[in-house]
């Protein structure tokens, strides 16, 4: 049985064209990336990060850190990462993501992973560096819709209530009530078992949404060096005040981006920016500022500050402003000694927009990896795949192109009347020779006659492929039941289950898996069989 098999990220047909041709490494897109994500390209980027990150910054990261871990149980391993930040030879590495329940799908695990990884290796080429695997929570979003739920064995498990505010803030003493509806659909066990207590122990034994992840993700992770960051944090804050300033003065971003946008029209760009990219958060608040007659307002609240006003509540509290999609990127690399950003298609996408707003701010542009995809598939689903004569590319297709490919395949008839139609085409060529010879009246009833018995090609193909569907039904249906298994409602498997789906049944040795399989410099889409 392989064990392992792979197909390229741009053949695989799930990633935008602006991903595709960064991989690609298209010329016209190098002027919106540093350096691409190889493994001799880091001490270049070391060099040039140095230049402006210094020791006061390390200083105030380090205590940071230990200020936001002092309630709970460090590794050795990650207690030594964090104290390694104070030298000049440590950088970090860094992934981020939203704080969804239980860790929502399972591609966090990927980007966790792939982070962890890249480390490991860079210490085993440049053993003069530390690197310190960083995971950056999203504390400070407020989209809890996106975050509230997981999916286990195709349910929805959701946590119920109306939030509005920075989503690391929640308060977590009514996820009771989720914790049964889990350990009802978990049932026993010994894996079940540890699944419920680690929900528990994060969960209910922790105050804040940010508290409970770090507690999670520490648990899974924290064995492997990986050291969580939360940017809502008032010293951090600090250090991005001229930053901030900035943004609020001169909409400095808003300016470099737009002009990024428009050299990057023939893509779908990811991200727009506003004219101030920063929201005003309190507890139970999240709203954009804007500057409207001179006068700087937070929008649905009353709250209106002057230019001295906002500069001085930014000076006295800069926790309360909390940049946006297009800023925090900008922010994350003022804090960290950071080298690469590793992230999903849609965060790479919009990372290629942001260069020139670094550059105007004098930040190193980190290098920009896109993650690790993987597909995993159980040995019953493989032995069905090779049974029904698939291949990765072909399960890997849109369901309707697929099953349209194998009725092809299946079918004792050529059905395609592409020859058919040509010869046809022949034909009408010799009558429009004719027609031109004739009266002008002929040459539009000859035009509209070869388009009546071209469509009517087309429809007698068609019906001969509905046909050769009905003959075909039963392998069909098991080709269509084994695709909707591995890419649930047509979408990425690692978009939809959780990780608990697998470690359920593999326990420990799934997530060794994975640290074993997941290479974060391999540019293919990798199948694992579990």
């Amino acid at each position: 049985m392989i064990d392992t098999d792979c197909i390229s990220y741009q053949k695989s047909g799930y990633f935008s064209k602006l991903i595709v041709d960064y991989l690609d490494e298209k010329p016209h897109l190098k002027p919106f990336y540093n350096r691409f994500p190889r493994i001799e390209k880091f001490p270049q980027q070391i060099e040039e990060k140095k230049s402006n990150y210094n020791d006061v910054s390390r200083a105030i990261l380090v205590d940071a850190l230990k200020n936001q871990y002092k309630n709970f149980s460090l590794t050795e391993v990650s207690s030594n990462n964090i104290e390694s930040l104070k030298n000049n030879n440590t950088y970090t590495i860094t992934t981020g993501h939203q704080l969804n329940l239980f860790t929502g799908p399972i591609f966090f695990f990927y980007k966790i992973i792939n982070t962890i990884n890249l480390c490991i290796q860079l210490k085993g080429k440049y053993s003069e560096y530390n690197f310190v695997p960083i995971f950056w929570m999203a504390t400070e979003d407020h989209d809890f819709e996106e975050i509230n739920h997981f999916h286990f064995k195709s349910k929805k498990i959701s946590w119920e209530k109306n939030s509005k505010s920075p989503v690391g803030r929640l308060n977590t003493s009514d996820l009771k009530e989720v914790f049964e509806k889990i350990s009802s659909e978990l049932g026993n066990g010994i894996n079940a078992n540890y699944l419920k207590k680690l929900f528990e122990k994060s969960y209910l034994n922790h105050s804040t949404l940010s508290d409970a992840t770090r507690f999670l993700v520490n648990e899974l992770f924290g064995d492997k060096g990986l050291v969580i960051l939360d940017g809502d944090d008032f010293e951090l804050k600090k250090l991005s005040i001229p930053y901030l300033e900035k943004e609020l003065l001169h909409q400095t971003s808003f300016n470099k981006i737009t002009e990024t946008n428009s050299q990057l029209k023939e893509y779908t760009v990811q991200v727009n920016p506003r004219e101030i990219n920063l929201f005003y958060i309190e507890d139970n608040l999240r709203e954009r500022i804007v500057f409207e007659n001179n006068i700087f307002k937070v929008i649905n609240t009353k709250l209106k500050f002057t230019k001295d006003k906002i500069l001085e509540e930014l000076h006295k509290n800069p926790q309360k402003f909390s940049p946006n999609v297009v800023l925090r990127p900008l922010y994350q690399e003022v804090i960290l000694p950071n080298l690469c950003y590793i992230g999903g298609g849609g965060e790479i996408a919009y990372w290629l927009q942001l260069k020139s707003n670094f550059e105007a701010n004098s930040i190193t542009f980190p290098i920009l990896l896109l993650r690790n995809s993987a597909l995993l598939v159980n040995q019953k689903q493989f032995y069905k795949k090779n049974k029904l004569n698939l291949n990765w590319e072909e399960l890997f297709l849109n369901q309707n192109d697929l099953t349209q490919l194998k009725i092809k395949e299946f079918s004792k008839f050529e059905i395609d009347f592409t020859k058919q139609k040509e010869y046809l085409k022949k034909q009408f060529e010799e009558l429009k020779d004719m027609a031109n010879q004739t009266d002008k009246s002929f040459i539009g009833a000859v035009k509209a006659q070869e388009v009546k018995q071209i469509k009517g090609l087309e429809n007698l193909e068609k019906r001969l492929l509905k046909a050769e569907k009905r003959v075909y039904t039963d392998a069909l249906e098991k080709i269509v039941l084994l695709q909707t298994e591995l890419f649930p409602n047509q979408s990425l498997q690692e978009r939809k289950v959780n990780f608990a789906e697998f470690y359920i049944d593999y326990g420990k040795d799934f997530i060794e898996r994975l640290f074993a399989e997941l290479q974060p410099l391999d540019k293919n889409f990798k199948i694992i069989n579990i």
